[in-house]
């Protein structure tokens, strides 16, 4: 962990507030992050903070650690680096928690944040969400009330656990906030603001197209333009050779029935764990898989919206594949994306991997004339209107 001195000074585009605080009063935020999907869907809440000169800290976890997955990001977007790096990187569930809860509490005690904000369902998450809490600072779960019902999954502890540390919940759909007001959280500190990551594909998908050489460059060394998107990364699907294989056999097929080739940037831990197996055959170039390192979140984003089908384990992807009107296979056994299930976006494959090639026709029929369920693209500014008046107000009151 250490301070970053050297950063450049952020540029403050300052806007006027509805409150104007006294000098010395002013609301300090702290966002806290790990992985590249919190780093993309707080991305908007940043740029948000920026516009407005809003005075926060970012904090990064270092959960992802590998460029591509991480710093990379920070590039790609053009932001700062973060003030702070925990560097906690590869570690079991508790030991991460632990490493980040520890230098967490003291960060907050050093830097008195009024606010902390966290997105998701990571480790990092619940580590910021139990810091915050037991240094007595209010707590922000952006992405609140999403729930797959399977409590073998650690990131559903995750979620649950911080939504029940919060002081505000930002629920993406109704559907979410039914999620907690059933489980007994108190429907005042529930808000429905939509989803950031509609805010962060429509402000990158323009550059993605004119940034995304790699992407380009992938896609032309196909045979066919037509591919699928395939991403896997969830210990219940990798970390186990039968499910691994499983996958992998039933995947293969996919180029000789429907001539799609298939585009595979595999996630470190995917990579490793089908050398580790000795499943490298199946995704030999020759068999209509083009398997590649890691990709950054720009050419990712590319490599999406170009493709015919996506299939995933991802629960990120699900939602930019609804937003995208790209079809969905989640290669899972549930979701705590329904509303992607509901407006007829992605299938879900249970357990039915024998049924591949059939999902992947049905999918390939529908079209795509759903309704993106997840907001309008504004719920950054929803979100940071809602923090800025309350705790401005209790501000002023002191």
């Amino acid at each position: 962990m250490r301070r970053l001195e050297d950063i450049e000074e952020r540029p403050r585009n300052i806007m006027p507030k509805k409150i104007r605080l006294p000098k010395g009063k002013k609301t300090k935020y702290a966002i806290v992050l790990g992985t590249r999907p919190e780093i993309i869907k707080m991305a908007p809440i940043i740029r948000e903070f920026e516009e407005q000169g809003l005075n926060y800290i970012i904090v990064h976890s270092g959960q992802h650690y590998s460029p591509h997955m991480d710093s990379n990001i920070f590039k790609d977007l053009n932001f700062p680096k973060p003030d702070y790096n925990l560097k906690v990187g590869s570690n079991s569930r508790g030991k991460q928690i632990k490493h980040i809860m520890k230098d967490l509490e003291n960060i907050f005690k050093d830097e008195k944040p009024d606010i902390v904000l966290v997105e998701g369902d990571t480790n990092t998450v619940l580590a910021g969400a139990y810091a915050a809490s037991n240094t007595g600072i209010k707590v922000g779960h952006v992405e609140a009330g999403l729930r797959s019902h399977d409590r073998r999954m650690p990131e559903e502890i995750n979620r649950i656990l911080t939504d029940h540390i919060s002081d505000y919940l930002f629920a993406p759909t109704s559907r979410s906030k039914e999620n907690l007001l059933k489980e007994g959280i108190e429907e005042n500190k529930i808000y429905i603001t939509g989803n950031t990551i509609v805010d962060a594909i429509l402000q990158n998908l323009e550059i993605s197209n004119h940034d995304s050489h790699y992407a380009k460059s992938l896609i032309g060394r196909l045979n066919t333009r037509d591919y699928v998107f395939l991403t896997l990364h969830r210990q219940s699907n990798v970390d186990s050779k039968t499910q691994l294989k499983i996958i992998l056999e039933e995947i293969v097929k996919i180029p000789k029935e429907y001539g799609l080739e298939i585009i595979f940037p595999m996630h470190p831990r995917t990579k490793k764990m089908i050398s580790e197996y000795n499943l490298g055959r199946h995704v030999e170039r020759g068999k209509g898989i083009l398997a590649t390192e890691a990709v950054g979140y720009l050419d990712c984003l590319q490599l999406e919206s170009k493709a015919k089908l996506i299939m995933t384990d991802s629960g990120g992807l699900q939602e930019e594949s609804c937003i995208l009107g790209v079809p969905c296979i989640t290669l899972r056994e549930n979701t705590e994306r329904p509303e992607t299930l509901a407006v007829g976006s992605n299938a879900l494959i249970g357990k039915e991997y024998h049924k591949l090639l059939d999902y992947v026709g049905k999918s390939l029929k529908k079209g795509n004339n759903w309704k993106n369920p997840y907001g309008d693209g504004k719920t950054a500014e929803k979100i940071v209107e809602i923090i800025q008046n309350d705790l401005d107000l209790i501000k002023c009151a002191e």
